[in-house]
């Protein structure tokens, strides 16, 4: 590849796209909304929620110094992160607070990335985080859910054409803004009835000495204010 093929492919992923039509954008919404209600296929959907679950925890240890030691994703849509380093300070807090939150911002970044018309950007970046991910997965499922999806964004942003990418793209966003809100409501009422003890709530409580209930109302004030936000940007309001 020479300098104008590189130089063609930067301009290509850095270009700006046009926004689709306010019809489509409600249509990808409504196919995301679809992906993330019904409970059938939300067992099979949440794999990729868990996926920047586990992502969000392995990518803030990594920043806050601590030693990334593996990431295994489960076909029950469970995963585990773990990291080494201190056991307590904010390293660990930030890196147990992630979770829930990742899903919710990463579609909140995404939906600016798209407002800004950077399609083939976001798809990009994506592509790259994924990649990443894939060197520290610990599991045979996991491995193969990460390929899977990386090879997903892969093609559409090289083979797809920018109208689709944009649906693909618009979809994925309006998927992580929906899907980050869903899984603080289903541990809510897992604790509520006993269960999840050791969550990331619970384990932040320990942590802080601050009441997981607070914990738990961060994790929603986080995802619906991203809904909230990220959607009005995507529907331009």
């Amino acid at each position: 590849m020479d300098s104008t093929d590189l130089g063609n492919l930067w301009d290509r992923v850095v270009g700006t796209q046009p926004a689709p039509e306010q019809w489509l954008v409600v249509v990808t919404a409504t196919a995301a909304l679809i992906a993330v209600v019904p409970n059938a296929l939300w067992r099979l959907s949440r794999n990729a929620i868990t996926i920047a679950h586990e992502g969000g925890h392995g990518l803030i240890a990594l920043l806050s110094g601590r030693q990334l030691s593996g990431i295994r994703l489960h076909s029950d849509t469970s995963g585990l992160t773990v990291s080494r380093g201190k056991p307590t300070g904010i390293g660990m807090v930030l890196t147990a607070a992630a979770g829930y939150t990742a899903p919710s911002l990463l579609g909140l970044g995404g939906a600016w990335l798209l407002v800004d018309g950077r399609i083939t950007l976001l798809l990009w970046v994506a592509t790259a985080l994924l990649a990443v991910m894939l060197v520290m997965i610990r599991n045979v499922y996991g491995a193969l859910t990460v390929i899977l999806t990386g090879s997903l964004f892969l093609l559409v942003s090289w083979l797809a054409s920018p109208d689709w990418q944009s649906v693909f793209a618009y979809s994925v966003v309006w998927f992580l803004l929906l899907g980050g809100v869903r899984p603080v409501f289903e541990l809510q009422s897992k604790r509520r009835h006993g269960g999840a003890p050791d969550s990331d709530a619970d384990q932040l409580s320990r942590l802080t000495d601050v009441p997981a209930a607070l914990w738990l109302f961060l994790f929603h004030a986080v995802s619906l204010c991203s809904l909230i936000g990220g959607g009005r940007w995507l529907l331009g309001l």
